[in-house]
């Protein structure tokens, strides 16, 4: 009884905004909760990106920098878990910024989340390719992968996304359990990763390791950082110590990212006024806190974080071939730590697809809104937006992020479209009241 009134009272508020309920409303506190839990995934950028941190000031960028973007982080959960609550829709930040500062903010905050969910899952993928390519085939299936080439990469890649796209097609249902199987295997592979490095580590556990400020950018960190802080701009404000662990501090943001999920799937989402900013605010909160500890215990596992650095994109598998516990247990979370991957990218391609669903809906990608707003009949799931979203970023990559080079990103998602919203021409984009498939935003006469 209460959930069929919980269930009215979400329809009732998503049609007062001029929606209609068309999405299966599948999702509790939990699976609202795994789902930004997944995206952020710990095990994740904690690891693919630890060697930012570890190559910018040492220790101290985990020990000091880890805990100062986290809270930054939640920050940002917390403002927008506030504006969930109050607007709970599939369309989310640009939703949100329509409604509280005008329609050139909503504009520019739809393409920019959009753009930006599209990156994630490209690169999650990516780090996915490098956990398989230098952690899992060579340490556990003890393969050679010196012979993978870019073809290799492309293939592995389009294959993975391929597969999440199908998962997420065939419904929201199979989609929570995976990522309800998510949140606990990084609970469990983080615990269970923690106390095997501190355990079975080679070196007498030192806190102060992470307190340490060393300026590793440059060569002296394996060229994850190429040019020197004191060479920098920040160089030129701050010590060179303190402008690297500014640089360090990009893992935490990029890890602790993605929770907006919880917001874009407001609509699959029971009671979602209530349980949506909640789940985005203990999302961030327990990343923060069980990541704090998982990437200190790296630091701490290593006999030596000026040879660690050295290692530069390597860190990670570098201090894993260092540590003393047993190879099986050694396999097990290693393919774990690539599982977690794999479903961090899945979740990512959840909430990108949401996104652009609503975004059509309001009729805001040129051309295409018509048939990227429409839903499965059979699975309920917005299937040509799923499909849009793993195949419509095309992405270039250069020999590798080891190598120092630059990710390029080519995407031509109609954004020299915008002249069709530019407030200079007078077609702007305003609201409607009108219930039912009235798109939020529209080209005004």
């Amino acid at each position: 009884m209460a959930d069929q009134q919980n269930h009215d009272a979400d329809v009732k508020q998503l049609h007062s905004m001029g929606y209609a309920q068309e999405l299966s409303r599948r999702m509790g506190l939990f699976q609202n909760f795994a789902i930004s839990f997944s995206i952020i995934c710990i095990l994740a950028g904690g690891v693919t990106a630890f060697p930012l941190s570890l190559s910018a000031a040492g220790g101290a960028s985990l020990g000091i920098g880890w805990p100062i973007a986290s809270l930054f982080a939640l920050l940002v959960a917390a403002a927008l878990g506030q504006i969930a609550s109050a607007y709970p829709t599939a369309g989310g930040i640009y939703h949100w910024a329509s409604i509280l500062g005008n329609r050139g903010f909503g504009w520019a905050a739809a393409w920019l989340n959009l753009l930006g969910l599209m990156f994630v899952v490209s690169s999650v993928n990516f780090g996915l390719y490098l956990l398989v390519k230098d952690l899992m085939m060579p340490g556990v299936f003890h393969i050679d992968t010196s012979g993978w080439t870019w073809w290799t990469q492309t293939i592995f890649i389009t294959v993975v996304t391929i597969i999440q796209a199908i998962i997420n097609h065939r419904g929201i249902k199979l989609t929570t359990l995976l990522t309800d199987f998510s949140g606990y295997l990084i609970f469990v592979v983080t615990i269970i990763l923690i106390v095997a490095l501190i355990a079975f580590s080679p070196v007498a556990m030192d806190l102060g390791k992470l307190f340490v400020f060393t300026d590793y950018t440059g060569d002296a960190g394996g060229g994850v950082w190429p040019t020197p802080a004191s060479d920098r701009w920040l160089g030129a404000i701050f010590p060179a110590a303190i402008a690297a662990l500014i640089l360090g501090w990009l893992q935490g943001v990029y890890t602790i990212t993605g929770f907006d999920a919880s917001g874009h799937t407001s609509e699959e989402t029971r009671n979602a006024a209530r349980e949506v900013p909640k789940g985005m605010i203990h999302s961030v909160f327990w990343s923060a806190v069980f990541g704090y500890i998982m990437v200190c215990s790296f630091v701490l596992a290593m006999p030596s974080v000026e040879e660690g650095a050295k290692q530069g994109w390597l860190s990670f598998p570098w201090m894993m071939d260092q540590s003393l516990m047993p190879g099986v247990l050694k396999d097990v979370l290693i393919i774990g730590i690539v599982v977690a991957n794999f479903l961090c990218a899945l979740a990512g391609l959840t909430s990108c697809s949401r996104m652009l669903f609503a975004f059509s809906r309001d009729g805001g990608v040129p051309w295409f809104s018509s048939a990227l707003r429409k839903v499965s009949k059979e699975h309920r799931t917005p299937a040509n937006a799923i499909w849009a979203s793993a195949t419509r970023p095309e992405f270039t990559w250069t020999q590798s992020w080891r190598q120092g080079d630059l990710l390029i990103w080519d995407n031509r998602c109609a954004m020299h479209r915008r002249d069709a919203f530019d407030p200079s021409t007078r077609r702007l984009m305003h609201r409607t009241q009108v219930k039912g498939d009235t798109p939020f935003f529209r080209p005004a006469r």
